[in-house]
């Protein structure tokens, strides 16, 4: 899945923010400051690129995530975000994700067409812990939209999202732990309580990444980078399908 970055930066907000691995990132590559400075970047067009050859360099059906080093409703974008509306309307071939802390946003930041929604985009809400799910699902699931997934990462506690999982309006559950030098533990058994709630509502779910620090069965186990979404996936867990 190609990642589609038009804009690069933003701000901590809530509890999950606090070891963004943008900032971590950003930083390991000596410019700290970028993170927190929200600017376009040169993939403004990326969807739209052609080859030599004047052929689309992203072929019908492509998946695009977007902003995954920003947050596509941050307010220092608002002057950039009809242009990026406008590409995902031309290429409607393909499908966008993107996940956002943000969701309270999105009323003022949908283009005038959207409707009920466009077919080929899905909006992924992020939650970490239980104050930030009573917060911005109610919301989420009360806007127009065709696709949502509620994304609980960093997960950071145990987490009862029954009220809000209504398979007719969410299609997927996604959980996943925290990265990084600081990381905060994911206890296995938070994952596998949701996991119940979600197959007991119907709502397909997916565990995508372990996280640095895994509690299973008392134990801490310390996983690297590189094996956290292996490992998530050799759990055999999964009832849904990893939308990144």
């Amino acid at each position: 899945m190609p990642m589609w970055n038009p804009w690069h930066g933003c701000h901590k907000i809530s509890a999950g923010c606090r070891h963004c691995y943008v900032y971590r990132e950003d930083a390991a590559f000596g410019t700290p400051e970028a993170a927190s400075e929200v600017r376009k970047t040169a993939s403004v067009r990326l969807p739209l690129r052609r080859d030599r050859k004047k052929n689309l360099k992203f072929p019908p059906g492509t998946e695009f995530a977007l902003c995954f080093t920003s947050d596509f409703l941050i307010e220092e974008a608002d002057a950039w975000r009809d242009e990026i509306w406008e590409i995902i309307r031309r290429r409607d071939d393909c499908t966008f994700f993107f996940i956002t802390k943000r969701i309270e946003r999105l009323p003022v930041c949908l283009p005038d067409d959207w409707g009920e929604g466009y077919h080929h985009v899905a909006v992924g809400c992020t939650i970490e812990n239980q104050d930030r799910a009573d917060a911005r699902l109610p919301l989420f699931l009360n806007l127009p939209l065709r696709h949502r997934l509620i994304i609980v990462a960093p997960m950071l506690e145990k987490i009862n999202l029954r009220p809000y999982l209504n398979p007719e309006l969410v299609e997927e559950v996604s959980a996943g732990g925290e990265s990084g030098k600081y990381a905060r533990p994911l206890d296995f058994s938070w994952v596998t309580d949701l996991r119940s709630q979600c197959c007991d509502s119907g709502v397909p779910f997916t565990f995508h990444q372990t996280g640095s620090r895994l509690i299973k069965d008392g134990r801490l186990y310390h996983i690297p980078r590189e094996h956290q979404h292996s490992q998530a996936r050799k759990a055999g867990i999964n009832t849904g399908r990893p939308h990144y």
